[in-house]
């Protein structure tokens, strides 16, 4: 493990590994990362059966570490499982029950939302899964409240999440709330990905985003995160790209999958929550700060797509010692 004293990430290890959603665990929480100081996340390996283990494409395995690990584990991430009707061992679902109970956090990624539901932890609970396993992982596990569109979902210290890549946005979620916006930002550019994308956003498009479309607008949408605090109608975002209205909206949607309205008004709520993360600045000044102009707006804005309050927000998430710039 690298020379950090942060909270120990344990990644379980099994016979047929799901490679990618192994791989991903690793290098967010693994890879040594000197300018986030020694207060960084430690990372382990942990093998729940006897090895070497296979894992996709044709490799082999032989871990650090075994199961006893998890014990001591402060967030265990499950990369992906066996398939659908793979049974989990009653070892694993009791370890992962201690876990919890002593307050670990639990985290799956796409399949791997099959072995947190065998441990009855989310009973009455809304999860997600890739969107190809939702029918199954409902009708495995009825008491499961399944939601087969959102990137990620989380319940009492429980992370879920949808296909592949969306575990790189729950993980990227996970050290936002650890260590800031800041710290997730330099992690997603490190790995050359968005640096959030919410948990309920939608895991597919019905259509292909168009590179070409978002190389066009992308120099305005890049003006309006820098000045959100000014107003940006439709009709002003189009002739600041060169556009028709009508043309700028079809690439908007092309580019980012929801309508310019839509897409301004969620990064309003991103650039607020960074504030009420990092700041302590008052609910007046942030809404204006981010362009929602009231705080009635901010709170319709902020509990529609966080489903928290600002207020429940930033006590759930603030860093400890919030500055007041």
């Amino acid at each position: 493990m690298p020379n950090t004293t942060g909270p120990l990430v344990a990644a379980l290890l099994y016979d047929g590994l799901c490679t990618f959603e192994f791989g991903i665990v690793s290098e967010i929480f693994g890879l040594p990362r000197p300018e986030m100081g020694p207060d960084w996340y430690r990372f382990a390996s942990c093998a729940i059966e006897d090895g070497p283990l296979r894992a996709h494409g044709g490799v082999r395995i032989l871990a650090d570490h075994g199961a006893e690990l998890l014990d001591q584990a402060d967030l265990i991430v499950i990369p992906g499982w066996k398939g659908a009707e793979a049974p989990v061992p009653p070892t694993l679902v009791a370890r992962l029950r201690r876990a919890h109970a002593r307050g670990a956090r639990l985290a799956s990624i796409c399949s791997g939302a099959f072995v947190l539901a065998a441990t009855g932890l989310l009973d009455g609970a809304a999860v997600t899964t890739h969107w190809r396993h939702a029918q199954a992982l409902q009708r495995r596990f009825p008491a499961l409240r399944v939601d087969s569109t959102s990137l990620y979902r989380e319940t009492d210290r429980i992370f879920t999440s949808a296909g592949s890549a969306a575990g790189i946005d729950l993980l990227i979620e996970i050290v936002r709330q650890d260590y800031g916006p800041a710290a997730a930002n330099s992690v997603a550019r490190r790995i050359v990905m968005p640096a959030h994308r919410t948990g309920g956003q939608a895991q597919f498009l019905e259509r292909p985003v168009s590179l070409r479309a978002e190389a066009d607008i992308a120099p305005v949408l890049d003006r309006v995160r820098q000045a959100l605090h000014q107003s940006w109608p439709i009709a002003r975002l189009a002739d600041e790209a060169a556009m028709s209205r009508r043309s700028f909206e079809r690439r908007v949607v092309a580019a980012t999958g929801m309508p310019a309205g839509e897409w301004l008004a969620t990064e309003r709520v991103e650039a607020a929550k960074t504030l009420l993360q990092e700041t302590s600045r008052p609910m007046e000044d942030i809404a204006e700060a981010v362009g929602f102009g009231s705080v009635f707006a901010l709170r319709h804005h902020f509990r529609s797509r966080v489903k928290l309050s600002p207020s429940e927000y930033r006590r759930n998430f603030a860093r400890r010692k919030p500055s007041p710039a």
